[in-house]
């Protein structure tokens, strides 16, 4: 399977909180719901195509307890997630925790254990919200694609994707796509370490 890494980030790359200012208040952040005024009829479109892709979801711990907490309450019939969601093989990855209470789940404790589940025949794994996770994934070279929804909008505070390690990553855009309100959708490949050079004039360019 294709390990894939989902992520909703403003302009100054915050991940925290996207869906409402109660989703995430770690750390005295107060400043969520960000995405929630942009969220048109192309971006609810877009994400269940995505998620009509996954042949399992991987978690943090505090993803999954969040996700295992408010999905199954969701009963709306026309929710386009809540059903693939809940019916979803679930891993989570943790430490502290021995089993899951939303099912189908199981407990992995190591990046091994993510290379492992990858050798699965299916489409793709996706890792939705678990910042931390998917830095470190990203950075081990797990992650084969990395789908940003970017909202047009600067918070200032909160946690940022991509500043929990010390390793690069070179990702090529393969997908964009601007949504009505303003959303931009953007699909990456994962190209192994960040290249670097030394600028040597526009000549060099063209």
């Amino acid at each position: 399977m294709k390990l894939v890494l989902t992520e909703f980030v403003t302009l100054d790359g915050v991940s925290q909180g996207p869906g409402s200012p109660t989703e995430d208040t770690t750390d005295g952040f107060t400043r969520g719901g960000w995405l929630v005024p942009f969220i048109d009829e192309t971006f609810v479109r877009r994400t269940a195509e995505w998620l009509a892709l996954a042949d399992g979801l991987l978690l943090g711990r505090r993803t999954y307890d969040a996700f295992a907490r408010d999905w199954p309450q969701i009963t709306d019939p026309d929710d386009p997630f809540t059903e693939r969601m809940n019916a979803l093989p679930k891993y989570v990855v943790t430490r502290t925790l021995t089993e899951g209470s939303w099912n189908p789940t199981t407990v992995v404790s190591s990046l091994e254990d993510v290379a492992e589940l990858k050798k699965a025949t299916g489409n793709e794994l996706q890792i939705h919200g678990s910042a931390r996770l998917g830095d470190a994934l990203v950075k081990a070279g797990l992650v084969d694609l990395v789908r940003l929804v970017v909202a047009p909008t600067v918070i200032g505070a909160g946690r940022r994707l991509f500043e929990h390690s010390d390793g690069t990553a070179g990702l090529k855009l393969t997908k964009h796509e601007a949504t009505p309100s303003g959303l931009m959708l953007l699909e990456y490949e994962n190209q192994g370490a960040a290249p670097t050079a030394s600028y040597e004039g526009v000549t060099a360019f063209v």
